[in-house]
């Protein structure tokens, strides 16, 4: 005889689960009906919880009782907060207008403007910006700048003719007129991408333009020949809050450039117009520290910059990189049907200028300082 064991169904295992499964929640349920209902046992859970409260240790008590402390006054510490305001285009704004923003333009009436100080004290004054940005952070980093300031007579007067920055020249920085796009390739192509958004809000100041005034906002700058307008945004680093709402979308972009020059007197941003006929006269710009920026608007025939003795063209929706230390011009020899010349420029900074030189450098140059 051969013993075989018998399988068992899937049916037979459960069934006597399902049948401890039921019990037990009958059994709960019932308990816990009986219990509800019985003011008795709701009157020993109480008296037992409160007899495990005496039980306990007197420190363990008083930890918990501070920390519930605690966390009611952070509750209403943080209830009570105002909850922070980020700086929003319309704050920035109100701020500039409270620093002698006046009809669309920034002018300077501090006699303590580094860009208006006379050369004689200039230095001294420098270095004295540099000393009090080493002792409230650090001279890390700053042998540059430290040079660039102890020497900055024998730089500025011995450069040759084709380079003379007019304010600051920071030393062992490459010297070229003109650069790559690669040198600051995504504020670059970021500025290339939005040609369309500046475009829109250029045609839509421009056509408050006309034969007899100048349009509020616009500056007429002094030229050979023809007109030359500017339209600024940030002006020797500060923003120009009029102009700003009117380009609300170009202004934002300038937020999200990584080198834009914003917070020293080297920074600027505006719309720059040459009607045809018009030429800049020769001249230097004030450091070497940054890189101008020309994002091409409108582009006519027979429109030239030339940096360093290096003609170049400007190209609608292209952006052209230069050193504006340089001896520099613009002219603008096309014809009157094709209208003006008109480009959208900022600063950037110099790609071989160091982060912590930067930091230093917008404090010794701040506006007003």
């Amino acid at each position: 005889m051969v013993w075989v064991p018998l399988r068992t169904t899937r049916t037979d295992r459960r069934a006597p689960l399902r049948a401890r499964t039921t019990r037990c929640t009958t059994m709960s349920l019932e308990w816990l009906m009986d219990w509800s209902w019985s003011l008795d046992g709701l009157r020993d859970f109480i008296a037992t919880g409160i007899q495990s409260f005496r039980d306990c240790d007197a420190t363990a008590l008083a930890a918990v009782a501070c920390l519930l402390v605690l966390f009611v006054w952070y509750c209403y510490h943080v209830g009570r907060e105002q909850p922070r305001a980020y700086a929003t285009v319309n704050a920035l704004m109100q701020s500039a207008e409270a620093n002698g923003v006046q009809n669309g333009y920034v002018y300077c009436h501090s006699p303590e403007c580094v860009r208006c100080t006379h050369h004689d004290g200039l230095n001294q004054k420098l270095y004295h910006n540099l000393q009090e940005y080493a002792k409230r952070y650090s001279w890390s980093g700053m042998g540059r700048i430290h040079k660039g300031i102890r020497e900055q007579g024998r730089y500025l007067n011995s450069r040759p003719s084709i380079q003379k920055p007019e304010v600051f020249y920071l030393p062992d920085l490459p010297t070229m007129p003109y650069f790559s796009r690669d040198a600051q390739k995504h504020d670059v192509e970021l500025l290339e991408r939005n040609f369309q958004t500046i475009l829109c809000e250029f045609e839509t100041l421009y056509k408050a333009f006309s034969n007899c005034s100048l349009p509020q906002g616009w500056k007429m700058n002094s030229t050979p020949s023809g007109e030359w307008f500017t339209f600024y945004l940030v002006n020797q680093g500060m923003c120009v809050p009029r102009n700003c709402r009117r380009c609300p979308r170009t202004y934002r972009l300038l937020g999200s450039l990584r080198t834009c020059i914003g917070n020293n007197v080297f920074g600027n941003a505006c719309i720059s117009v040459l009607s045809p006929g018009t030429v800049i006269a020769e001249h230097y710009g004030p450091t070497n520290i940054r890189i101008r920026c020309h994002l091409g608007l409108k582009t006519p025939s027979n429109c030239e910059l030339v940096v360093g003795g290096e003609p170049q063209c400007w190209a609608e929706g292209r952006c052209l990189l230069f050193d504006d230390s340089f001896l520099h011009t613009a002219f603008h020899e096309g014809p009157l049907e094709e209208g003006p010349r008109v480009v959208f420029m900022v600063d950037l900074w110099h790609p071989n200028v160091a982060a912590a030189e930067r930091q230093a450098l917008d404090f010794i140059f701040a506006p007003g300082r």
